[in-house]
């Protein structure tokens, strides 16, 4: 895990309508890893010019004490409110990020950085230490086709979101319950983003959340996600939250083994061994990369790792 990975945790990335004063003001007392309070789909037109004071005030509060991360969705570019909606919303001092929507290609991405940098120089200078993040929805064909620009299009993307819903549409898919029609678009986007070392990928809608069996639902369609690649959900309602942060943190086990891996390694390096086993398994470069990895994320979910690797630092490489 790269360095920039290991500094951006949205497990869940939860949408807030900012025409809801209500639902603002109830946001505030959530726990979860990134909010993006809303200006797009949730909002209808009339409504759009009352969400952005209602954000930009909201914004210019006390920051919610158990939100990492305050992001705002903004209209797409090509729908000639982006504008608009940054010229508002960038007056707000507590916005840490800005999700594009309908990213099709790099000029998309273009054009945000650009007003970006006329509008906020200081937070988009080389010495800068909190720029504003982008982080780009993955919608359509196109978008797939595009994603080696778009991943290069902005020193300020921080990570890749896959709309499912317009994927479909664009597409004339049905989504089922397995996901499969996903599954080139959802490779795709997990793959680009790793090559161009973007630190978040966030998957696609779980459209059941009500009752155990939407949260059942919600958790399965997590673990599929974090097996393509992904590291977070888009959540649509506060219910889902808590099994997305659960599902994409490393689970206990996962980090026992890992924090294993590590201290096998670090003894077997300084003995001079470039080979050795743990539990008849032969530990190599990339496995130790992935321990390392695993125990990165691990302590930036909170998970008390002095304490793992403190029950096992007498193992000893076999």
């Amino acid at each position: 895990m790269s360095s920039k990975a290991a500094s951006v945790l949205r497990r869940a990335l939860l949408y807030v309508p900012s025409s809801s004063p209500r639902f603002l003001e109830k946001s505030r007392g959530l726990t979860v890893d990134t909010v993006s309070y809303d200006l797009e789909d949730s909002v209808t037109p009339a409504q759009k010019p009352a969400a952005r004071k209602n954000i930009q005030d909201f914004l210019s509060q006390p920051r919610p004490p158990h939100i990492n991360e305050l992001s705002v969705r903004i209209n797409a570019v090509s729908s000639g409110l982006a504008l608009d909606d940054l010229t508002s919303v960038l007056q707000a001092p507590n916005l840490d990020a800005l999700v594009i929507p309908k990213v099709n290609r790099a000029s998309d991405l273009h054009f945000v950085t650009d007003v970006l940098r006329h509008a906020l120089p200081e937070r988009h200078s080389a010495s800068s230490t909190n720029p504003l993040k982008l982080i780009a929805l993955i919608e359509s064909a196109e978008a797939i086709t595009n994603l080696n620009e778009i991943c290069k299009a902005s020193p300020y993307l921080s990570g890749l979101i896959f709309a499912a819903e317009d994927f479909a549409l664009d597409l004339s898919l049905t989504r089922t319950p397995s996901l499969m029609e996903f599954l080139y678009a959802r490779s795709a986007i997990a793959t680009a983003a790793r090559a161009h070392d973007l630190p978040s990928t966030i998957d696609l809608v779980c459209t059941s959340f009500r009752g155990p069996e939407g949260l059942k639902t919600l958790e399965q369609e997590c673990l599929q996600g974090k097996g393509l690649g992904f590291n977070g959900k888009q959540c649509i309602h506060p219910s889902q939250v808590e099994v997305a942060q659960r599902a994409f943190a490393p689970g206990e086990k996962e980090v026992e083994w890992a924090m294993r891996v590590v201290i096998g390694d670090e003894k077997a390096d300084a003995g001079g061994r470039g080979a050795w086993t743990l539990d008849g398994k032969m530990i190599d470069v990339p496995v130790v990369g992935k321990a390392k990895a695993t125990v990165q994320r691990a302590q930036l979910c909170g998970i008390d790792v002095d304490a793992i690797r403190e029950k096992w630092k007498h193992q000893e490489p076999e």
